[in-house]
């Protein structure tokens, strides 16, 4: 588990313990600008104040933290929390930070924290989310680990919240939407008889995060993009962001007429109509 110091994050702990004694050669202008980019003193001094709060709690003070405004349309599509039984909640992913945070506070409060993340992303190292996320293997690669943290959610007794993409979303032509879902959730809600709830949360990052992402992904072999992800948030603070939720999908919906990766785009493409 993940604990709260005065420093959690560290830029200096994280290139030692990736590179060892190689890293005293990384020139230190480059170490401060990634302490700036990761925001670390504004991140550590959050992290510090909130440590009392885990699970929904800390996620509802992060909301309050980023002064963002959730204008949550479709709220009665919410199934009963007492009706005794568990659902997949996916959403598309825009900004890759904030859109996890506020669906988690909404889901959270609403079950009454009975919910886990399936999330391959740096909000699963954030102390307050540990009581939410699925536990991984640290010794193991995610790749390797994920199937295994999937069976382990939809085995339990709680909701799950995915974000299929497993990427957030990239501008292509003009228009910012996800890149095709994965098809996880589908074989995995309809092997354990959840219905699907469908959301859409609206924002975008700058354009500069879509430009680089862009040559990230054709270029590089690593996902340069997510290393600003955290500067991306703070730029999105203060704003209001719309928050659509659908009619739960009959997981019996999902039958052999098409592949599991088609349904996931039918229902990628029903979360961009709401």
């Amino acid at each position: 588990m993940v604990t709260v110091t005065e420093k959690t994050v560290d830029i200096d702990v994280i290139l030692k313990s990736k590179m060892g004694a190689k890293a005293k050669f990384v020139p230190r202008p480059l170490v401060s600008w990634l302490k700036r980019i990761v925001h670390q003193d504004q991140v550590n001094a959050y992290l510090w104040e909130s440590r009392h709060l885990v699970g929904t709690e800390w996620l509802e003070e992060c909301v309050r933290y980023l002064d963002a405004t959730l204008d949550i349309v479709g709220e009665e599509n919410l199934p009963d929390k007492n009706d005794g039984r568990l659902y997949t909640f996916v959403s598309n992913h825009p900004l890759g930070g904030e859109d996890g945070v506020a669906l988690g506070a909404i889901i959270g409060r609403h079950y009454d924290g009975r919910f886990r993340y399936l999330v391959n992303d740096l909000l699963m190292n954030l102390p307050g989310l540990a009581p939410v996320c699925i536990p991984i293997n640290k010794t193991g690669k995610q790749g390797r680990d994920f199937p295994k943290m999937v069976e382990t959610g939809f085995q339990s007794d709680n909701h799950m919240l995915m974000f299929p993409a497993g990427l957030c979303s990239r501008r292509k032509n003009g228009v910012v939407r996800d890149i095709p879902w994965k098809k996880t959730f589908i074989s995995k809600s309809v092997e354990y008889q959840r219905d699907v709830v469908p959301i859409h949360f609206s924002g975008q990052n700058s354009n500069f995060f879509y430009r680089l992402a862009n040559f990230s992904d054709r270029f590089l072999p690593f996902n340069l993009a997510m290393l600003f992800l955290v500067d991306e948030m703070y730029k999105n603070v203060h704003k209001t962001f719309r928050v659509a939720i659908g009619k739960p999908i009959p997981w019996q919906t999902f039958d052999k007429s098409r592949k599991a990766s088609e349904w996931a785009q039918w229902v990628q493409d029903k979360v961009y109509e709401l």
